[in-house]
């Protein structure tokens, strides 16, 4: 499995505009081949960033979404500039260990 993790320093004004463009996204990321899981992981100290999530099979299924139709239009009206309280930074990892609880599913 392949993990992109998106840190995304959201300025304090805008946290509701970004999740809301999150919860109402017309993207078709859960459509897309090898999607397997996405996840918004909201801050809970100011001066962390938040944390986009999205799982994918393999690298190549994340490449090709990256230059999808999709995520093209998924990214088309970004917000504005004053909406980040900083660089944003994507880091990209492979899963080589996993676990879960028995009680999971």
């Amino acid at each position: 499995m392949f993990i992109v993790a998106n840190r995304v320093p959201v300025a304090e004004a805008f946290e509701e505009m970004f999740e809301a463009r999150f919860q109402a996204r017309s993207g078709q990321i859960e459509k897309q081949p090898g999607f397997v899981r996405m996840q918004v992981l909201k801050p809970s100290d100011p001066d962390t960033p938040y944390i986009v999530l999205t799982s994918w099979q393999d690298k190549a299924a994340f490449e090709n979404w990256v230059g999808s139709d999709d995520f093209r239009q998924a990214h088309a009206n970004p917000m504005p500039k004053e909406a980040f309280a900083g660089e944003g930074a994507i880091e990209m990892h492979e899963v080589i260990i996993e676990a879960e609880s028995a009680k999971a599913n």
